[in-house]
C-alpha cells in the first residue's frame, strides 16, 4: 500500500469526485431520485417557510396598521369619581406639547342601531372634529364619495362603504339613528331618534370597519348622546407606537390626578398575542418539511457511501486521506441542501412578489373566494418579507443541511479499504 500523502482541503479533485457522485449513473439511479427528493423537499421546505412566513408577517402589519389607523396609540379617560370629562380642550393641549406626540384627538363614543327604508343594522358612533378625521389618515385619505370640508359645520355623518351597501343607501341620502338611552319619560327612558344625512362614504379596507364604524361631528355627538359639553375619551397619537412607555411616562406628568391611560398594546392584546403564537407554531411545523428533507440527504449518502466502497477503498490505497474521503462526501451532501436552499429562497421571494396576483388567478380557476374580507377583515392578500426572518430561515436550512452530512460522510471516511476490496 503507498504511502498516504495528504493533500490541501477541498483539493479540486475533491469537488471533481463529489460533482461526479452526484451525477448517479443508470444502475445508481434509486440514489439520484433520493438526492432529487431531498433537494425538492428543502427547496419546497424553504420557499414554504418563507411565503407563510412572509404572508402572516403581513397579515399582522396590515391589522397593526387597521386597527392603530382608526385607534389613538394611547386613550386618556377620566376616573370614575373624579368628575366630568369638561375640561378635555385644556387638556389635550397639555399633552400636544409633549415631545413624540403628534396629535389628540377628543371623542365620544357610543352604539346604535342604523335604519334605512330596506333595513336595520348595528352600529358603532365615533363623535370626532374634522381635525381628529385628518389625524387618522386611513378614514380622511380613503374617501370614496363625499367631502368632509364642512364636517364641523354639517349635521350628517360618514359611514362606511360596506354599511351603505348593507343598507342600500347612497352619498345624500339620509338614515335614521336609534340610540337605546334617550329621554326619561314617565314611562321610563324613550330611544332617541334622528335622521342624518350622509355626507360621505369611506372605505378603509378592514370589512369589520367599514360594516360598522361612522363618524359624527363632535358638537353633534354630545348633542344626541347628551354629553353636554364633555367626551368620553381622549385619543393621543404619537410618532412611534413602540416607544409607547416613553410617551406614558412623559404624558403621566402632565396629565395630573383623576386620569387613567390605556395603551394599545392593552386594548389588542389577545389579539397580536394569538397572531404570536401562530406563527411560532407555524414556523416550528413548516420547519419539519426542512427536517424531513435533510433526513433524506442523510439515507441518500449512506447509499451512496455503500454503494462506492470499493472507489473509496481504491482511492485509499492510492494516498486519499481520511480527511479527504470526508470532505468528498460532505461537498456532495451539503451541495444538495446549498442549492436547494437558494432555489427555495429565489421561489419564496418571487412567490411573495407575486402572491396576489397568483391568489386572484388561483380564485378564477376554482371559482371560489379563498380569501373572504368578510371572515379574514382584510380585502387581499399580504405579504410582508422580512430581511432577518428570511436570513434565518436559509441559516437554519443551511446548517441542518451540514448536519446531516457529518455521519455519512464520517461513515466514507472510516471505510477500511482492506475489508472493502477483500472479496473484490
Amino acid at each position: 500500500m503507498s504511502e498516504s500523502i495528504d493533500t490541501r482541503p477541498f483539493a479540486p479533485f475533491e469537488w471533481m469526485l463529489a460533482f461526479r457522485y452526484l451525477r448517479a449513473r443508470r444502475k445508481e439511479g434509486f440514489i439520484s431520485v433520493i438526492a432529487g427528493f431531498s433537494f425538492v423537499g428543502i427547496l419546497l421546505g424553504v420557499a414554504t417557510l418563507i411565503i407563510v412566513m412572509a404572508v402572516m408577517n403581513g397579515f399582522r402589519n396590515q391589522l397593526f396598521e387597521k386597527i392603530l389607523g382608526i385607534n389613538g396609540h394611547l386613550v386618556v379617560y377620566k376616573d370614575v369619581g373624579s368628575g366630568s370629562f369638561s375640561e378635555f380642550d385644556e387638556l389635550r393641549k397639555r399633552i400636544v406639547t409633549v415631545p413624540g406626540v403628534k396629535n389628540v384627538v377628543p371623542l365620544i363614543e357610543g352604539q346604535v342601531m342604523v335604519s334605512s327604508p330596506i333595513q336595520a343594522l348595528g352600529a358603532y358612533v365615533r363623535g370626532i372634529t374634522k381635525e381628529g378625521l385628518d389625524a387618522l389618515p386611513l378614514v380622511s385619505g380613503n374617501i370614496l364619495s363625499g367631502t368632509l370640508e364642512n364636517f364641523d359645520d354639517e349635521v350628517g355623518i360618514a359611514v362606511g362603504s360596506r354599511l351603505a351597501s348593507a343598507l342600500g343607501v347612497q352619498l345624500g341620502d339620509s338614515i335614521t339613528l336609534v340610540a337605546p338611552r334617550g329621554n326619561s319619560t314617565p314611562f321610563g327612558t324613550a330611544p332617541r331618534t334622528k335622521p342624518y344625512r350622509i355626507l360621505a362614504i369611506f372605505e378603509m379596507g378592514m370589512a369589520e370597519y367599514d360594516r360598522t364604524m361612522l363618524f359624527m361631528p363632535l358638537a353633534e355627538a354630545q348633542k344626541y348622546f347628551s354629553r353636554g359639553n364633555q367626551v368620553d375619551v381622549l385619543e393621543v397619537i404619537i410618532d412611534n407606537p413602540e416607544r409607547i412607555d416613553e410617551r406614558i411616562r412623559d404624558i403621566s406628568k402632565v396629565l395630573g390626578d383623576g386620569y387613567s391611560m390605556v395603551d394599545w398594546r392593552q386594548r389588542n392584546q389577545t389579539f397580536f398575542t394569538v397572531l404570536e403564537v401562530e406563527r411560532t407554531v407555524m414556523f416550528i411545523i413548516l420547519s419539519l418539511i426542512v427536517l424531513v428533507a435533510a433526513l433524506n440527504i442523510i439515507s441518500g449518502l449512506m447509499m451512496l457511501v455503500k454503494d462506492k466502497g470499493r472507489d473509496i477503498a481504491i482511492l485509499r490505497t492510492m494516498g486519499a486521506t481520511k480527511g479527504a474521503m470526508m470532505r468528498v462526501f460532505l461537498i456532495t451532501g451539503a451541495s444538495i441542501g446549498v442549492v436547494g436552499t437558494f432555489a427555495g429562497l429565489i421561489l419564496g421571494i418571487i412567490f411573495c412578489w407575486n402572491i396576489e396576483s397568483i391568489r386572484q388567478f388561483v380564485q378564477w380557476l376554482t371559482g371560489t373566494t379563498l380569501m373572504d374580507p368578510t371572515v379574514y377583515y382584510l380585502s387581499r392578500l399580504p405579504a410582508d418579507i422580512d430581511v432577518g426572518e428570511t436570513a434565518s430561515i436559509v441559516v437554519m436550512a443551511l446548517t441542518l443541511s451540514l448536519l446531516a452530512t457529518l455521519y455519512p460522510s464520517w461513515r466514507a471516511s472510516r471505510l477500511d479499504p482492506v475489508e472493502a476490496l477483500r472479496y473484490e
